[in-house]
């Protein structure tokens, strides 16, 4: 990041959960910020209680036009940021064999997947040309395996990852860092509904702190916390057998579609 200026970061998602807490860290650390969600008026809120100058972009990050409107505003008044991340997502709990819960899917994919896409896709040639830069995708652990119940939030994930993956290669030696982030359980309004146990649950500003952390250190692939990044490892090499067996009963979001 450019010492000549306060570091310039762009956050999805950013009207609450993890995305607001992410924003409340780096703005107490100096940082200009583009603040991008659905909810203007969420946004005018937080920005309101934010020290510095900041930048309130509503927007659809399943829009792609309407993030690339977003992101020409920003670049327009702060320059290409040091920061891009990509935290905007859904989840509910979904089922094949449901007709309607197929318009669920198709949110969630848009929103967590595509909407990723469309996050970075107007700051790489920017960022490229200028030789640095951070583009940070927001996965989970929940995309390393697919869990039941979840079908359409663990590929959507799963899909992040692979995605991220493929960007990081594709940037390589260009001066911009990928950074993909797997987080365990935060504790946020999405996860708020989960009717089951969550180990190793995080508050979000230590999520945020965290995650900032790994950010800084340009780390290809982070799980936070560190003890999600052991089940990370096993859920990896288990067996399909004894996943089946372990997983079948495992509990699971509510259905309905996503906010």
């Amino acid at each position: 990041m450019s010492a000549q200026r306060p570091p310039c970061v762009l956050i999805t998602g950013a009207s609450s959960g993890l995305g607001a807490a992410l924003a409340r860290h780096y703005a107490a650390g100096g940082a200009r910020l583009g603040l991008v969600a659905r909810r203007a008026d969420a946004l005018a809120a937080l920005a309101a209680e934010l020290p510095g100058e900041h930048l309130c972009l509503p927007a659809d990050c399943g829009d792609p036009s309407a993030m690339r409107a977003a992101a020409a505003r920003f670049m327009g008044e702060f320059g290409v940021p040091d920061v891009v991340i990509a935290n905007a997502g859904v989840s509910v709990g979904t089922l094949t064999e449901y007709a309607e819960d197929v318009e669920a899917f198709d949110k969630v994919l848009r929103t967590n997947l595509l909407g990723m896409v469309a996050t970075f896709q107007p700051f790489v040639a920017p960022m490229r040309a200028r030789g640095s830069g951070r583009l940070v995708g927001i996965a989970s652990v929940a995309g390393i395996r697919g869990l039941p119940g979840a079908g359409a939030y663990s590929a959507s994930k799963a899909g992040s990852i692979s995605y991220l993956e493929s960007l990081r290669v594709e940037l390589h030696g260009s001066g911009v860092k990928v950074v993909t982030i797997a987080p365990g359980y935060v504790a946020t309004p999405m996860t708020a509904v989960n009717p089951y146990p969550m180990p190793f649950l995080l508050p979000a500003d230590e999520a945020a702190r965290r995650i900032a952390a790994a950010i800084a250190a340009g780390r290809r692939w982070s799980v936070v916390p560190w003890q999600m990044g052991l089940v990370a490892r096993l859920l990896r090499v288990l067996p399909a057998a004894l996943f089946d067996t372990l997983f079948a009963r495992a509990g699971r979001k509510p259905r309905g579609l996503p906010l």
